[in-house]
């Protein structure tokens, strides 16, 4: 630890030691800034063009003239991006207290080449300039996409992917690592939410979001440990420009199982005072496919509400935001009946558990049945940015808690067998020090205080409470052609876990109690350790950026990995942990390049990802629990994990609006020196090839305006590298999806959208396939086919309107 802080002196000293500041001090805080934005090849101006400083949550737009005026801000280099559709975004570091008048002029572009991103870096960085590899999946992907929730919506990411338990839950997957070792940021703020549980989805409202942002890899030093896989980030809407308020209203309809989604969005900026609020909602059905019909019990409610409310000055924000998430979802157990092989309903008779096959009228609807969860995620928390001279300061407190009811109780249907309270206090703090030489740096401190309770009849992990805290620093800056970024963090943790006993009748009891069985034995476990990266991105040419970085990533056991005692009822087995498990750490390298021209975009990310004690769950041969679940125990070794993503995006001038767009991504999961059958990690996502033509029109008429159509081919390779060993995994065959969709916006004669339509179909022709990682392709036999477990869902049609609402 020591070692650590003295390197992150140093660094810091050195810089302020041998460094000037490279502008100088300013008398006033503020001054207006204003500018033009033009077409370069006609000189003539842009209207409507969005000009931001996202550091700063200021935004506005270009009048008729492309001229933009910001009457109050702080004085400093920031970046700011300019964008207009139908042209490519500019990015740059301008100097606001320069009084000159700002100039950009943009060219049209078919592909986005200027993107920012706000995740993983000391401060908003264009991302093909980051050395760590990024994705950002913007809104108008989003919008163009039929999904079922958040993690869907972004799923068909190269390099990402989804561990499911049916249409509701989702857990992203980044380059086959998955759970505690993704990060989870709801607008940059951490998410906890017992994301240890396979079926335990992400809290996060889909219509709350304006882009996901993607770190893979462990380049991020700035959220602790747990992201050695990568972060994902779910943005939120731009800030309203200054004296406007705006809203929107949005409605979706599914098919496949009867998804009926509404959103309200109302936002404003009055004299720096800014709001949002956001009110939605969704009910679904059970889903259907092709072998096995619909689904019993995989139906789900959401009813959620996000905002903010606070002031945009010439000192920065400062910004009170809540989220709540709420949510009633199904678990499906794909239990059989003998003879039809119809899904089995329990149900009461006279105080006894019966089963019998379920009915049409039952199938169809909106009603759920036990098991199922109910998940009410709440957070408050204040998000402030303070320009202190030529620095800032950003401060960012939540306080979360998680309310996770399991009710698996046929006899009482509303009686929580598992219910987990999580609260969670957590913090960040960076110093953004003025730029020196060109270096640009941030020291911080973030952590949290957590603890969990048990307040069911059930007990699958113990009570515990959790401190966690990190020191870290990360600098970059240009040499020329050359991007330059790195730092480094240290991390301490101390999980406390207490003791459980329980009486014949599965009841708490104190321990020591004669006949009482020993649930959970008592443990304080501490780790601690550091990470790193260091990285570099080379414009060889404008068109050409190669991209190289090393990293070295952290992540300590979670309570289920150390503890875990009982049947997890959506990932059908009983886990037992293990809570002499050593902390996991990595080295990571990865290699890229991009290039961008009039007609091709081609990108291509390499990884290699060496683990030290990596975690896992093996199945215990021939190992039943008193209900018959397969025993799952959680085990340590080496792992090996290497492969990439290949994207390209071909758009022949001047046939702009033809676009062809293709990626494969692959992931090879070893574990270092294992014997036959356990040589593959578990889970590990299949090798996929993904195919796109779409075209594109600005205008059809007076009436339609932003135009597309698209068709997609999704084929999934079979997976045959499985852990066979124990029968914890089995292989699955490949499979081709075909995807189509088509939309645009409806105006009115000024050119003003009156509402926007979105229509698309996944799975087109009806294919019955099980996605490899799909928790319910391990239900049990069907007679009535001769296929095992749950297939996934059939052909779905989405149609989605959104309506934007405008006050004077």
């Amino acid at each position: 630890m020591l070692r650590i802080f003295l390197l992150l002196g140093l660094l810091l000293l050195g810089q302020v030691a041998t460094a000037q500041p490279t502008t100088p001090a300013r008398t006033t805080a503020s001054a207006p800034v204003t500018g033009r934005v033009i077409d370069q090849a006609t000189q003539q101006p842009i209207p409507g063009a969005t000009v931001l400083f996202p550091d700063l949550r200021q935004v506005t737009a270009t009048d008729a003239d492309g001229r933009f005026a910001f009457a109050n801000l702080p004085r400093g280099r920031f970046l700011v991006q300019i964008r207009s559709l139908g042209y490519g975004n500019v990015v740059r570091t301008v100097d606001t207290g320069s009084g000159q008048p700002l100039a950009f002029a943009l060219t049209t572009a078919a592909t986005e080449i200027g993107q920012v991103v706000v995740t993983g870096v000391s401060a908003s960085t264009e991302m093909r300039r980051s050395p760590v590899p990024t994705t950002v999946v913007d809104r108008t992907r989003l919008n163009q996409t039929a999904a079922t929730n958040v993690v869907d919506a972004i799923a068909r990411t190269p390099g990402v992917s989804q561990l499911t338990t049916g249409a509701a839950i989702s857990k992203p997957v980044i380059r086959g690592l998955s759970a505690n070792r993704v990060i989870t940021l709801n607008n940059g703020a951490k998410q906890e939410g017992q994301q240890w549980g396979d079926e335990h989805g992400i809290e996060v409202d889909e219509y709350s979001i304006d882009r996901a942002e993607i770190i893979k890899g462990p380049g991020s030093l700035l959220y602790g440990s747990d992201g050695m896989a990568g972060v994902i980030n779910f943005v939120a809407p731009d800030p309203v420009e200054e004296c406007r308020v705006l809203g929107s209203v949005t409605a979706n309809y599914q098919t496949n199982n009867y998804l009926q989604g509404y959103s309200v969005m109302n936002a404003g900026n009055l004299g720096g005072f800014n709001w949002l609020a956001r009110g939605s909602g969704k009910v679904a059905g059970n889903y259907r496919n092709r072998y096995d019909g619909r689904v019993y019990n995989s139906g789900f409610r959401e009813l959620n509400g996000s905002g903010y409310v606070g002031l945009n000055k010439s000192w920065g924000y400062s910004h009170l935001t809540v989220n709540s998430f709420n949510q009633i979802v199904g678990l499906v157990e794909g239990e059989r009946d003998s003879l039809t092989g119809r899904f089995l309903k329990q149900y009461n008779v006279g105080g006894n558990v019966e089963e019998r096959p379920v009915t049409n009228d039952e199938l169809g609807g909106y009603g759920l049945d036990v098991p199922r969860q109910q998940i009410n995620h709440l957070r408050i928390g204040t998000d402030n940015n303070f320009v202190i001279g030529a620095s800032r300061l950003t401060v960012n407190v939540g306080w979360q808690q998680n309310l996770r009811r399991e009710f698996g109780n046929p006899l009482d249907y509303y009686e929580k067998s598992l219910f987990f309270q999580l609260r969670t206090l957590d913090y960040a703090v960076r110093y953004f020090l003025p730029e020196m030489s060109g270096w640009n740096t941030t020291v911080g401190v973030s952590g949290l205080a957590q603890e969990n309770q048990n307040k069911g009849v059930e007990f699958l992990i113990p009570a515990y409470r959790m401190f966690d805290g990190g020191v870290f620093g990360v600098s970059k800056k240009t040499f020329g052609r050359l991007d330059v970024s790195g730092g480094l963090r240290y991390d301490r943790r101390r999980i406390t876990a207490d003791a459980l006993a329980l009486n014949d009748e599965e009841a708490p009891v104190p321990l020591g109690t004669p006949g009482a069985e020993t649930k959970f034995s008592a443990f304080q476990n501490t780790y601690d350790n550091w990470s790193g990266s260091l990285g570099g991105s080379l414009s060889v040419t404008e068109q050409l950026v190669l991209k190289a970085n090393a990293s070295r990533g952290f992540r300590a056991p979670n309570i289920a990995e150390l503890a875990s005692n009982g049947k997890h009822e959506g990932t059908i087995r009983y886990e037992i942990g293990e809570t002499g498990l050593k902390a996991e750490t990595s080295r990571q390298l990865d290699a890229g390049l991009s290039f961008t021209s009039d007609h091709v975009g081609l990108t291509l990310d390499a990884f290699d990802n060496r683990i030290q004690n990596y975690i896992f769950p093996v199945r215990l041969a021939d190992s039943l629990s008193a209900e018959g679940d397969p025993v799952f125990r959680y085990s340590q070794g080496k792992a090996s994990l290497y492969g990439g993503e290949v994207s390209i995006d071909l758009h022949p001038h001047p046939l702009d609006w033809l676009h062809f767009e293709s990626s494969f991504s692959m992931v090879r999961a070893r574990r270092t020196g294992a014997p036959e059958g356990e040589q593959w990690l578990p889970f590990t996502p299949a090798d996929r090839l993904q195919s796109e033509l779409r075209v594109t029109k600005e205008k059809f008429g007076s009436q339609l305006a932003h135009l597309y159509a698209r068709a997609g081919v999704e084929y999934n390779f079979a997976q045959n590298r499985v852990f066979s060993a124990f029968e914890t995994e089995t292989s699955t065959p490949a499979y081709t999806l075909v995807n189509i969709g088509a939309g645009g916006d409806v105006v009115n004669d000024k050119g003003t959208t009156l509402f926007s339509l979105f229509l698309a179909a996944n799975n087109l022709f009806d294919v019955g396939y099980q996605n490899h990682l799909s928790r319910l392709k391990y239900a049990a036999f069907n007679v009535a086919n001769g296929r095992t477990g749950v297939f996934s869902p059939g052909r779905n049609v989405s149609v989605r309107v959104e309506v934007p609402v405008r006050f004077k």
